[in-house]
């Protein structure tokens, strides 16, 4: 089984002056959930080579037993500075793709025309998609084949509005997530903050939080082993 991981190219939150990009959980979680199940990983990003990591997501806080893993691999950090160019993917040579979170992907997914075709491809091959915390964003202008938007009726998590409220970015991000989702008919419920949370309608998965990272993976490995 291989499965696509895309990450964004994104590193400046908004007018802050302050750095931002993908949030290290929400990639180290998902990366050996799937590699230690024996799937083939491959990294890629809208601009190719090595992506911005949130700061803050390094923080010693923000630490978890996989994230120091994904440290001390020197492999996975190999990988990590030579993501493939998005425009080099095909569906075709994946089983599943996982988009990770942080803020990032706010600013670089939602209107990525190279994206939105190749999330459009998977669900058009009847092949997974998941996306976790921020990254739920990649999803928002992407069509099913119906021509609907692909959220539409599905039921879907993402980043929550109390959740941005509470690291104080509410007016910071171009729009909050979670009004975006259900402005596209996305059935859109919740948890408490930062508690994992994972939704799964069809072939899609969608979560929360950072927290919601790692279980969100074990249900695209599901997905993946069924079909």
């Amino acid at each position: 089984m291989k499965v696509l991981i895309v990450l964004t190219s994104h590193d400046q939150l908004g007018n802050t002056g302050k750095k931002t990009g993908f949030w290290l959980e929400e990639l180290a979680a998902p990366y050996y959930v799937l590699k230690d199940a024996g799937v083939a990983v491959t990294l890629a990003s809208p601009k190719g080579g090595q992506p911005p990591l949130d700061p803050k997501s390094d923080l010693t806080e923000n630490q978890t037993q996989l994230t120091q893993r994904f440290r001390m691999d020197t492999a996975a950090q190999a990988e990590l500075a030579s993501t493939k160019k998005l425009a080099d993917v095909s569906a075709d040579d994946f089983d599943g793709v996982f988009y990770p979170g942080g803020h990032g992907p706010m600013w670089d997914m939602a209107e990525n025309a190279t994206s939105i075709a190749l999330i459009e491809a998977f669900v058009k091959a009847g092949k997974p998609v998941a996306a976790v915390c921020h990254a739920p964003v990649a999803l928002v202008n992407v069509r099913g084949e119906d021509g609907e938007y692909l959220v539409k009726g599905k039921r879907v998590a993402g980043f929550t509005n109390e959740e941005e409220e509470a690291v104080n970015l509410t007016t910071v991000v171009p729009f909050l997530l979670e009004d975006r989702l259900k402005e596209r008919g996305g059935i859109y419920s919740k948890t408490t903050n930062w508690v994992p949370y994972v939704q799964v309608d069809g072939k899609l998965v969608t979560g929360q939080n950072p927290a919601s990272s790692g279980p969100g993976a074990e249900e695209l490995l599901k997905l993946l082993r069924s079909a």
